[in-house]
């Protein structure tokens, strides 16, 4: 009895390194979780299944959270959310793509989009509906590929905004979908009725309105690839407020391209290391190391295949390196992967965002 205890506690203590592993332990408790879900006591589904799917969810990344509730009758349903962080949609759409099939579970990626007459939000005292939300567009000449938007929201004003906002965007969640929410808007602004522009658009409308835009930018751009073997480079240096140099190679017939929008996402590594003796650059073993990191990197994202190096920069202690993509998802996956290879030999960190025209590098040519 001892030792099959022994192996029992083994078992229930193992590391969850993959998704196999994630939906094998879920499948030893997803009875007992069942029941907790079908009864809805909310208490209970954060200590009995919240609380314990939690560290198993962090030992594949941190930062995946979870919606849950009965779908009907018979169907517990388990939504996994990256409540707006992007470098976690890839993880949680593999993970649901390994997910078991259960009768009693639905297992989703990403909060879904909702008819409008299903979407309402009560947050922090406020309401957020089709009743009290509208929007209109931003034209912007300068500008004319991003989807920019005002939401109008009846109670905003500047002591409660930070609410009023925060509960905008879970409306919209909810509203579009998560993937739509975070990935087709580039730029949202707050007013309030009295602050408008335009004429106010119903918020059931906007649906349709990114559905148009993104469809349009989606042909105008199709298709469009850059090879960047026969580029043009050029080296910049400048000097800090510290004193200390900054040096950056840049690839100019990027930053000069007119079809930047075509590779909306813009990815940076940052490396860290000690220069504290070379005025803040590498030494020349921690410069070759450096190299072979950007060379691996570029052997996973490739110009053809829709990744751009742009080129690189290196200050104070820091390498950055500089991505422009048609996607996300690939990038987070390679980045996450190249900060488990070498985080023992040196602090890597990445960064993804939408920047249709790349105004990130604008400071480069001036």
């Amino acid at each position: 009895m001892s030792f099959l205890k022994n192996l029992f506690n083994k078992e229930k203590d193992a590391p969850i390194k993959s998704y196999q592993d994630f939906w094998d332990w879920f499948l030893v408790h997803e009875k007992e979780f069942y029941k907790i879900v079908n009864k809805g006591d909310e208490g209970k589904i954060t200590t009995q299944f919240f609380d314990k799917i939690a560290p198993k969810l962090n030992e594949l990344k941190e930062g995946i959270w979870y919606l849950t509730g009965m779908l009907n009758d018979n169907t517990a349903d388990l939504i996994l959310t990256a409540d707006g962080e992007i470098q976690n949609f890839y993880v949680i759409e593999e993970l649901i793509s390994h997910a078991p099939k259960l009768n009693n579970w639905k297992f989703r990626a990403l909060k879904p989009e909702h008819e409008i007459e299903n979407v309402g939000i009560n947050m922090a005292g406020f309401s957020f509906t089709s009743e009290n939300i509208f929007f209109y567009a931003n034209d912007l000449k300068e500008y004319p590929d991003e989807i920019d938007i005002t939401l109008i929201h009846e109670d905003y004003n500047e002591e409660n905004k930070a609410d009023i906002i925060n509960g905008c965007y879970l409306f919209l969640d909810h509203y579009l979908g998560e993937l739509k929410s975070i990935t087709i808007i580039d730029n949202i602004e707050f007013k309030n009725k009295s602050e408008a522009e335009k004429e106010l658009i119903p918020i059931e409308k906007l649906k349709s309105y990114i559905i148009w835009r993104e469809k349009e930018f989606v042909e105008k751009y199709e298709g469009i690839r850059k090879n960047t073997e026969n580029d043009s480079y050029s080296g910049l240096e400048a000097t800090l407020k510290s004193g200390n140099k900054m040096v950056a190679v840049l690839n100019t017939d990027l930053l000069n391209w007119d079809s930047k929008a075509s590779h909306p996402w813009i990815l940076i590594f940052e490396i860290q290391f000690n220069g504290e003796n070379n005025n803040g650059f590498p030494d020349e073993e921690t410069y070759n190391f450096l190299e072979s990191i950007e060379k691996e990197i570029n052997l996973e994202l490739k110009d053809f295949e829709g990744y751009l190096n742009i080129g690189r920069e290196t200050a104070e202690n820091v390498r950055e390196i500089y991505f422009a993509c048609k996607d996300f998802r690939k990038p987070c996956k390679i980045a996450d992967a190249i900060i488990s290879k070498h985080s023992k030999n040196l602090e890597v960190n990445y960064n993804i965002y939408k920047d249709k025209y790349w105004s990130s590098f604008e400071r480069f040519l001036h």
